[in-house]
């Protein structure tokens, strides 16, 4: 019974690792329909087509029906309309419309300027959003390179008929993103079923073999009581001692014959028990083998989903759930805890003028600096773009200023080149700690008040609030 109260607690551990892949997949699914949609919201204005395809995309999103035969018709045509985009004029430019960015355009193919600066302006959102698909989706390692390289694509080129190409691979990276997460859980659910029809199956002979035993025993003691009672039966009629003598042989003979019978079964039985029981130690062992893999890919995709790839540092999600740690335990001890916001002062400056491969450096390096110089006990992570957030336990507000005044100067000193040239990165923060009746965004909210406070009062420097 034991042994058979562990396999059922193995059995729910698989399906509740199986409801977890479930729900990891599931997330990255809800993960790329957003992407989908933002992208779909950011392409409108064009044409009226393209606009209906559009929202028919949106509208299969919204009711959760996946057709991958539909969607692949749909974004032929939806292809077919981004053809056209070169082949015809966009509508004319509306003077009331909020300004956009200017982008460096390329020589003039007969594209309004303005549509060229919008339609830049889209690739780029694009290509940002394809970086945070690429921070929290596992893709095959071939999809992940087309991925990286078309999001340096988008970033970076302003050929719009390279960037028409990329935009239209983005599609069919998402597609397949998509459908490769359904295809590893349809295959793992259905390994997991068999496997689990397996050991219903035994559990189903173990039952069969019980109550075969339990007959055969039942058989046996109606043959040995029937064997008694013509024992019985010749002493009441008062046989001579001959016949008695004989009678009793005769049953004892009966009694052992069956009890041979009965033990043969027993011994098939056991032999039979024994070569299932080896059997299915083989198939728990392999199942334990399977379980350990899946566990330990589920830790490796928790902690890709929780660890920015670009600094590798947690991300936003990980500091929601270690700032809800935190708050939780200063609430029970009282202690101090203050947060920071960090934000790299003229980051955009290095970006345009150096171009994001620089930009992605400064970030690192940063990032690397800040981790570096904190205790163990405290905790940092990339929340958006050049934007980090601290939370420093046991640190009073005076105390955590100086903390960050000191990160501040060793950045200060960081000895960054770009084209040979010397530049200075430095950055802003605002600081709170955590009052009585605070929740757990409120101290944040006023370090990010505070943050922005630092930036209007000539940045590089540190607020408390």
């Amino acid at each position: 019974m034991a042994s058979e109260q562990s396999w059922k607690n193995k059995y729910q551990q698989v399906l509740k690792e199986a409801e977890q892949q479930e729900q990891q997949c599931k997330e990255q699914r809800d993960l790329l329909e957003r992407m989908l949609v933002r992208t779909s919201v950011a392409s409108e204005g064009q044409r009226p087509e393209l606009d209906r395809l559009l929202n028919q995309l949106r509208a299969d999103l919204r009711r959760k029906t996946l057709n991958a035969k539909k969607w692949l018709h749909l974004q032929e045509q939806i292809d077919r309309q981004i053809a056209l985009l070169d082949e015809k004029p966009a509508p004319p430019h509306d003077e009331t419309a909020a300004p956009t960015p200017s982008f460096p355009a390329p020589p003039n193919d007969g594209i309004d300027i303005s549509d060229q600066d919008h339609r830049l302006l889209i690739a780029r959102h694009v290509g940002q959003l394809l970086s945070k698909v690429l921070e929290q989706v596992t893709l095959e390692p071939e999809a992940e390179a087309k991925a990286k390289e078309l999001q340096q694509t988008l970033l970076s080129s302003i050929d719009w008929s390279t960037l028409r190409t990329s935009l239209e691979s983005v599609s069919e990276l998402l597609i397949r993103a998509i459908t490769r997460n359904q295809r590893e859980l349809e295959a793992f659910l259905t390994r997991l079923n068999a496997r689990l029809e397996t050991l219903r199956e035994h559990f189903s002979q173990q039952s069969d073999c019980n109550s075969s035993r339990k007959d055969d025993t039942a058989i046996l003691d109606r043959e040995i009581r029937g064997e008694i009672d013509l024992v019985s039966e010749d002493l009441r009629v008062g046989a001579d001692l001959d016949t008695l003598k004989y009678s009793v042989g005769k049953r004892l003979d009966q009694i052992a014959s069956a009890l041979g019978r009965f033990k043969d079964k027993e011994t098939e039985r056991e032999s039979w028990m024994a070569e299932q029981l080896e059997s299915m130690q083989q198939k728990m062992a392999a199942m334990e083998a399977s379980s350990e893999q899946m566990q330990e890919q589920i830790r490796r995709e928790r902690a890709r989903a929780m660890t920015d790839l670009l600094t590798q540092l947690p991300n936003r999600e990980a500091w929601q759930e270690r700032l809800h740690f935190e708050y939780n335990r200063w609430q029970r001890y009282g202690h101090p805890l203050t947060v920071s916001v960090v934000d790299i002062d003229l980051f955009k400056r290095v970006n345009d003028t150096y171009g994001h491969k620089a930009g992605d450096r400064v970030l690192q390096l940063v990032a690397r600096e800040l981790q570096g110089r904190l205790r163990a006990t405290d905790f940092i992570a990339r929340i958006g773009g050049e934007e980090f957030a601290l939370l420093l336990p046991e640190t009073s507000m005076n105390e955590a200023v100086s903390v960050l005044n000191k990160l501040r100067g060793y950045v200060e000193k960081l000895p960054f080149h770009f084209g040979g040239n010397p530049v200075s990165i430095t950055f802003s923060s605002g600081l709170a700690q955590f009052v009585r009746g605070d929740s757990e965004d409120n101290a944040f909210d006023r370090a990010d008040r505070a943050l922005y406070r630092a930036k209007a009062t000539g940045r590089n420097r540190v607020v408390a609030n």
